[in-house]
This record gives C-alpha cells, structure tokens and sequence, in this order.
C-alpha cells in the first residue's frame, strides 16, 4: 500500500513539474490560445510518451482552473491581474526572483522571464495576477531605482571586433555588460574587472558598461578578495582627505581634558582579546573597595572625543559603518592611525575613555552605577589564552585579579540564563596562514571562561547604558531617543516545525510562551551537545531565529533575555556605539531627546552596512576553505548533509567546516524527489534517503576558486 502510494505521489510531482513548464511557455503570450502540441513543442517534450505526460498535466491544470479550455483541444492561460506594486527585487540562483513589498507578508514570485532589465536589490514596479488558488505571481513593469551600478565580473574580449562582454556574479546581475571599444580600461580578456553601468536602452538584451578597474586575474588570492569588497560595494582604501584629517588630530593627552573627567589612571587596569588583536575597543579595571565591594570598571574607547560630526572622518565612518574582518585582514571603519593608535587601548599609555563603572558585591548583584569620560592607564595586555591559563591554573600575574572577575562573570551569566537567555554558543572556523596568505591549516574558534568574562561585562555595560537612557529612577520609560539593538521574538512557523522535526529524534519543546521556548531551546542545544545530530539541530534552531537589527524602537532582545539593549562597547568598528557614545553624554549634558526619524535612518543604514560585511566576511571564508581543499582534491572524507534543497544538497566536512554541493541530477542511482518538511530527498526507486544531518562518505571533486564553491561526489552513506 505504502509503496503504491509513493509511485502515485512521484506521479503526481513529476506531473507538477511539467505543469510549471507549461505555465512558465504560456505566461509568455498570457492571451494566446494553444493546442496541446503547439504547448508540447513549446517546452520541448516531443516523443509519444512525453506527449501522453503533457496531455495529463494539461487536465490536472484544467482541475485545479490553472488554464481554461476555450473550445476543445484549445487552452489559455486561466489568470486574473491584481494591480501594480512597489517592492525591493531579490533573484535566486536560478534566475528567479522574489519582490519584497513593504507591507505584505509573503514575497511575489518573479519569474526569470518576467524579471525584464531588473538587477539584484533593484526597487522595480510589478503587475501582480493569481491563478485561481493558487499564490500571487508578478512581472516587472519598470525599474524605479537601481540598487547599484558597479558589479564585479570575468572580461570577454571578443577577437577582431574591439569590444566585449563583462560575465557578472549571478548574485547581483544576471545578465552580461557590453563594453564597446574605448571604454575596456585596459583589460584584457579573462581579467577580473569592476565595470560601471551607463546606459541599457530599451528592447536591447544587455546593457552597456565601461572597465573602471582591473581587479586582476580570476582564482588569484588579491584579486578574489578585493573581488569579495567590490562585489559588496565595501570600500578598502580611504579617500586622501579623510587620511589627511586623520593624521592631524592631536593625540596628546591635555590637562584642562583630564580635569573634565574621572581620573581612573591609578587604578588595575588589563585588555583581553584576540593574540592578534591591534584595535583595543575595551578595557577592565578593578579594585576592592573598603566596604568589602568590587568596583569593576568597563572602560571603552572614547572616540566621540576625536571623531565629531560635520567632518569628513565622521561622513566616511557613518559610510562605512562596520569595520569588515576578512579571513586575512582588517577593512577597517576608522583609519588606522585612530583604529591601531590614537583610540586603542594599548598597555603602559593613558588613553581617553568612556566608562560604565559598577559596584558589586560578592554575589554580582549591582550596589552603585556610574556612567561617563575617563582617563585610564593600561596596565597589561591580556591573550585570550593566557587569561584562560590563569583562570585554570590560578597563577601569573594579575591571576586574582582575573579569578574575581571570573567567578562575577558566572554568576551574572547563570542568572541570564535563568531569565531566558538563549546560549547559542557555536564555534568559528579560523585559517592558519602563511606568509603569503595562503591557508596552511584550519582551526575552530572555541570560546572558553575567558571569552565569557569579557562578553558578560561587555552585555552589562550595553545593558546598562540602555537602561539609564531609557528609563527613569522609578523604572518608568522616558521615551528618549536611543539607538537600541534588537531581537524580535522567533517566527512561531518555524518555532512548530522544529519542534515536529526534532521530535522524531526524541526530543520534546514547549511552545507555551516566550519563557518556556528560551527553557526549550536551551535544553534542547544542552540535549544534543556531541550527539550526531547536534550541528543538524544548532543549524535549524538558529534559522528559527530572527535577525537582531539596531532601531529607535526598544522592543527587547529576545535572545539575551533583555528588555533594553544597546551596542555601546566597540566605537572604533561599529557606528552605532559611536552614536550611542554621543547620545549617552548628551543626556549626561541635560539634553532634551532629539527627534527619532534621523535616528531611524541611521538605523537602518547601520543594519544595512552590518549584512553587507557580514556577507563578505562569509564569502572570504568560503573562499579560503575552497582554497584550502584544492589541495585536496580527489580525496575522500566523512561529512554531515547540512542543507537541503529541490536541486541537490549540502554536505559539510566536520574537521575543517569546508561544505560542498551534491547535485541531485549526479545521483545515477535512482531519481530523488524533495520532502521540504523532513528536509530530506527520496529515490523513487531504491527508496534511498538522504536526510539533514546524515553522515556520508564524499570525495572532493571541483574546487572552483571564482565561484567560491565546491562540488562533491557520494561514496556511500
């Protein structure tokens, strides 16, 4: 029974499939009227048995009022045109594309035929019309704005005739630029370039563009990654005025200054980070008072004092407003000479500060806050690893010091738990290279006790700032404009589908209300820890979430548990903190609020901004992991499926994070149909499986540097 009825839903895809060519052939010329061999023709399905297929797809789409039936034998296209809408553009790899319209809650579906000059993240005006039951579909109409007009991409010289074509990433244009003669820049054919869009001119299938930069040659380590800045629109050089200024600000540390602010130089003072850490956002201090108390001091970078608004070093900050951490180097928010010196927090030098300094007793609970400008002295640099050596062997220098804050740190973070806190705490792949940026190695990135320290410190202080600009003595809100981050409450869909999935491997989750789902979660990710399904789990929780954004409006971060929220503590590679820096001495001054809508837009800029380098910091990482295994190819290796799609899937390698594609159509075993539901694919035939979080043997096949990809072949499973 149970196998009959997989052939008849096989059937039933299968018949699916053929019914979208048919739509997709007839959509085209939406009035026509057609036979069904004009339609079998039209998608290229023309032996007998193809022809039977298309005759019963054609009924099925007569059942469900897809297509009408005219007189017999004849059919049209069964739509009905909804209206114009304005939406943001978002095209897919094959060539498809969805419309996001302010307002609405699902996405319009663009078909790549109906995408018309559209380019990735364009604002276009569509015409919206629906087959009957079924969702809304659309058809550009007009671009109103262009997203962007520079893309990255491989020239194409054509030989004798002096012009040319730049290939594009898919991601960003699908189609290529022609370049005519005197606009090549100087490039030669198969060089990685920037072309610059100038004009496409109505009914002409590409549009015309100009070479403004050589990137160099494809696969080549400098120029993928200055490809990876460009193809983001992520500047890597800083314009010669913006340097000059930098360069002349004075870095001396001023008498009538100090006097303004709280002199905390006499005080133990340390930094901990990265070993390879230039940009000392943040400093602790601490001391026991006589009462018996800790004053612990969270000691931050005072850029406001040097960076100020209406210059071109604030214009250029505000730019760029993130600081972008590529596998093999910094693009840093601030030049150098303020991000490595002027505002670093270097040992044995007085730096001028921003400070959340909070007395707590001996259960981390806070007696006294204070917020405002500093002056410090640090007194030594701390290796997250050698404040992880002291907090394990409770020796060194300064080992007291950080075994206090250790065990504050604990306290703190248990109590975040307890008041709904998620702890998602997954390691980061990190590269050893060699002196030419090659990788050599790949590593996790494990945080330990030590990295908790900072990170609860640096969370009470956001919080804390948050809270006093947001609230009054008595803990009613203010309503003062603030620049918050924030984390929505997890989509309930997604909430319900993984608490079906992951109940088929046993484990419950209680939906009951926001407490009981952070209880959930964490019980869940601690249920999982080194079980076989736990990457397959971590990945999906994750997806459930939401994405933290900064906004004027402070509807909590459901991920920390906190009502109010900031980012405070790295002015030197985020803008937000710098502005969240001038508006905490603002209302330290008595300032009355400002108007939000500036604020708002900056907001969004800065969340814009923080996806941009987000994105590029994760293509650097799949770039160099491609890198690394085109050493290795040939060879077999034992992996996880970690993503799961209707044209193929994913397999990741567990010892060096390295992921590659499976394609379904080079599985020669069988045919496999997609189950989204169970995130999984079936053959029809030999019922074979796979399923998210499966282990299978692979071999590396394809390492393709340009596209940052890699392609894989199934052993065994």
């Amino acid at each position: 029974m149970a196998k009959g009825k997989y052939f008849s839903d096989k059937n039933n895809h299968k018949l699916q499939e053929i019914g979208r060519l048919i739509l997709r052939f007839m959509n085209e010329k939406s009035g026509k009227i057609y036979n069904y061999k004009q339609i079998a023709d039209g998608i290229d399905y023309k032996n007998p048995r193809q022809r039977e297929l298309v005759i019963q797809s054609l009924h099925k789409l007569l059942s469900d009022q897809r297509i009408k039936e005219v007189e017999k034998g004849k059919f049209i296209i069964n739509i009905k045109i909804e209206g114009t809408l304005t939406g943001t553009i978002d095209f897919n790899q094959t060539g498809n594309a969805y419309v996001k319209v302010a307002g609405l809650e699902d996405d319009i579906f663009v078909h790549s035929k109906n995408v018309k000059d559209a380019l990735q993240g364009d604002t276009v005006l569509i015409v919206t019309y629906h087959f009957k039951g079924k969702k809304v579909e659309g058809s550009v109409l007009e671009v109103i704005e262009r997203k962007r007009d520079q893309f990255v991409g491989t020239f194409q010289f054509i030989k004798y005739k002096d012009f040319g074509f730049v290939v594009g990433d898919k991601k960003h244009i699908n189609t290529d630029i022609f370049v005519p003669q005197g606009k090549i820049g100087g490039a030669k054919d198969g060089d990685k370039v920037i072309v610059k869009m100038i004009a496409w001119k109505a009914g002409e299938k590409n549009p015309e563009g100009e070479i403004i930069k050589v990137l160099g040659a494809p696969g080549e380590h400098e120029t993928e990654i200055y490809s990876i800045l460009a193809e983001y629109g992520l500047p890597y050089e800083f314009p010669e005025d913006v340097e000059k200024e930098a360069q002349d600000i004075d870095r001396r540390i001023h008498d009538h200054e100090v006097a303004k602010r709280r002199d905390m130089r006499g005080i133990c003072t340390f930094t901990i980070d990265p070993k390879d850490a230039k940009d000392f956002d943040d400093a602790l201090s601490i001391q026991k008072l006589d009462n018996g108390n800790w004053e612990i001091g969270v000691h931050i970078a005072d850029v406001s004092h040097y960076v100020v608004p209406g210059t071109v070093l604030d214009a250029e900050a505000y730019k760029r407003a993130t600081s972008v951490y590529l596998v093999d180097r910094v693009v840093p928010m601030l030049p150098e000479v303020l991000s490595n010196d002027v505002c670093s927090l270097r040992p044995n030098e007085e730096k001028y500060t921003f400070s959340a300094v909070f007395e707590l007793n001996d259960k981390a609970e806070i007696q006294n806050q204070w917020f405002g400008r500093t002056i410090i002295y640090s007194d030594r640099k701390f290796a997250y690893e050698e404040a992880q050596e002291r907090i394990e062997t409770e020796e060194g220098d300064l080992a007291e010091e950080i075994l206090t804050l250790d065990r504050l740190a604990k306290i703190m973070r248990k109590a975040r738990i307890e008041n709904g806190a998620i702890t998602f705490d997954r390691s980061e792949v990190r590269f050893n290279l060699d002196e030419k940026g090659e990788p050599i190695g790949v590593y996790f990135k494990v945080s330990k006790d030590s990295n908790h320290l900072i990170e609860e410190f640096m969370l009470l202080a956001n919080k804390k700032v948050s809270e006093y600009i947001s609230l009054n003595k008595k803990g009613v809100p203010t309503n003062n404009t603030f620049i918050y981050r924030i984390h929505d409450d997890p989509d309930p869909a997604k909430l319900e589908a993984l608490r079906d999935f992951v109940g088929t491997f046993g484990y419950t989750m209680n939906l009951a209300n926001t407490k009981k789902v952070a209880e959930s979660l964490n019980k869940l990710l601690s249920d999982i820890r080194g079980k076989g399904e736990e990457n397959m789990i971590e990945t999906l929780a994750m997806r459930s979430m939401s994405k933290a954004i900064y906004s004027t409006d402070p509807i909590g971060h459901y991920g920390l548990g906190f009502d109010y929220y900031s980012h405070f503590t790295s002015p030197i590679r985020r803008y937000p903190d710098l502005i969240a820096h001038r508006l905490l001495q603002h209302y330290l001054d008595g300032g009355k609020s400002p108007q939000k809508q500036e604020y708002d837009d900056k907001c969004k800029h800065c969340s814009s901004m923080e996806k941009l380098a987000s994105d590029a910091e994760r293509d650097s990482i799949k770039f160099m992991q491609v890198k690394f295994m085109e050493k290795h190819l040939g060879e077999d290796f034992t992996g996880v499926i970690s993503g799961v799609a209707d044209f193929g899937f994913w397999v990741q390698i567990p010892e060096n994070g390295a992921e590659g594609l499976i394609k379904l159509r080079d599985l020669m075993d069988d045919s496999y149909s997609y189950d989204a539901k169970n995130h999984a694919v079936y053959g029809s035939r030999t019922g074979n499986k796979y399923q998210l979080g499966d282990e299978v043997t692979i071999r590396v096949m394809k390492a393709n540097l340009i596209q940052k990809q890699l392609d894989f072949k199934i052993i065994e499973s």
